[in-house]
């Protein structure tokens, strides 16, 4: 079953950038002068890469945030980063001239680490197992940024309230690689720090009393965790837009599928966040539409039945 999975995965991952609307004529792949060579290597290969770096991002983002709160339904957006960055980049669009529209970007990149410092003063006031209650803040930030955003669109424009309802979308429509260097440099690094705190997550997943014996700084270690996940998740949003589902589905799916604790799943995860993205993205850009299924939309048509069968699930486990 393992070996099946990983098997049709790197087969979804191998035809990905050859299939689309326009097809492809395999010989002039590799002619410079050629429509073929800049669709392939301009728009359709940097497009899988961004999809699987920013999936295997929130996917292994979606894990960590589990663990730390110690609750299955927590995703990366729960503390607000994501409706954050949405919204600073709703202020980019409307506020900055048109010639300073590739600056939204930045704005986007902004709003999640705002976002992330505003939730670190709110932690230093918080003990060590009241993770709840930075979740609680976290939800709290989410409706905040959200009728600030209501705001926002009101005093756009037709042009920018389309740009902005676009974005929240979600869209993987980036040109060469120029967009994709960050999303890999953001993914590298959240795994190389999840990793790194292999050990300690194993502690705190089995318990505060076991880590706190164990001499690990449970707060510490916590917000390190928080850090890195929402830094990456604000530079993964400020590329592809907020893009929902992925880091409640992955994680839950891959523990039924390997049924192993989270700590021996990092790589796992991490892997079939990216390649459900890719998929995601695959079906999305070749349903036969006018125009391409908005990315988020996809995601989110596969993660809602999801998140209500896994609400139920627990119901039955715990009554």
């Amino acid at each position: 079953m393992k070996l099946l999975i990983f098997l049709i995965s790197l087969i979804v991952l191998s035809i990905a950038p050859f299939i689309g609307e326009t097809p492809l004529e395999i010989g002039k792949l590799f002619d410079p002068n050629a429509m073929e060579y800049l669709l392939f290597w301009d728009l359709r290969v940097p497009r899988v890469l961004v999809a699987f770096f920013s999936g295997a991002i929130l996917a292994l983002g979606g894990m960590v945030f589990q663990a730390v709160f110690r609750n299955s339904l927590t995703t990366p957006f729960t503390l607000g980063v994501s409706s954050g960055a949405t919204l600073a980049t709703a202020i980019g669009i409307v506020f900055l001239p048109a010639s300073l529209a590739a600056l939204s970007y930045l704005f986007s990149f902004a709003g999640a680490f705002s976002t992330i410092l505003l939730l670190f003063l709110f932690a230093r006031t918080l003990s060590a197992t009241q993770t709840n209650s930075l979740l609680l803040i976290g939800i709290a930030l989410s409706f905040f940024y959200s009728a600030a955003l209501m705001v926002v669109y009101y005093l756009s424009d037709l042009e920018q309230s389309y740009s902005i309802i676009r974005f929240t979308m979600g869209s993987l429509n980036i040109v060469g690689f120029k967009s994709l260097y960050p999303v890999i440099g953001a993914a590298l690094l959240l795994l190389v720090v999840v990793v790194n705190y292999k050990k300690e997550l194993r502690a705190i997943l089995t318990s505060h009393e076991n880590a706190f014996l164990k001499g690990i700084e449970i707060k510490k270690i916590n917000l390190i965790l928080l850090l890195f996940v929402s830094l990456s998740v604000g530079v993964c949003v400020s590329v592809v837009g907020p893009i929902g589902f992925i880091g409640l589905v992955i994680p839950h799916i891959i523990r039924l599928v390997y049924k192993q604790s989270s700590e021996k799943l990092i790589l796992s995860v991490f892997y079939y966040g990216g390649i459900f993205l890719v998929l995601c993205d695959l079906i999305g850009r070749n349903l036969g539409a006018v125009s391409e299924v908005p990315i988020g939309v996809v995601t989110s048509f596969i993660g809602g039945p999801f998140f209500i069968y896994i609400i139920l699930r627990r119901k039955r486990h715990h009554g």
